[in-house]
């Protein structure tokens, strides 16, 4: 996935943070807490005045997909889109020649 794609995530997220937290009746100290941030920096990433990093991104996302109310509207907001999910995606290969397993991203393959 290209950083321009990354960006595009990432503002559809940044748009929608605010109804995706309250939506789970969460405060922003609250997600501040669980997405290792302060509640300053979450805010002003609502509030666009600063930008979301792709970590920051991830961590929203992984909370988002794993909360029934927020899970599908991550779909239709075209933020877990099947990019996305491609990039995360790791498959596991058995190595014929020994024990153990090796995993690769799709992206290695």
């Amino acid at each position: 996935m290209d950083e321009i794609k990354k960006k595009e995530l990432i503002e559809h997220l940044a748009d929608n943070l605010a109804m995706l937290r309250t939506s789970l009746g969460l405060t922003q100290a609250e997600l501040a807490e669980k997405v290792g941030l302060s509640r300053h920096t979450l805010m002003a990433v609502e509030k666009k005045q600063r930008e979301m990093t792709w970590s920051t991104f991830l961590s929203l996302v992984l909370i988002f997909t794993k909360n029934k109310k927020t899970d599908k509207l991550l779909n239709v907001l075209e933020i877990y889109t099947d990019g996305l999910h491609e990039m995360l995606e790791v498959k596991c290969y058995k190595n014929e020649f020994a024990e153990d397993f090796t995993v690769k991203t799709i992206n290695e393959e």
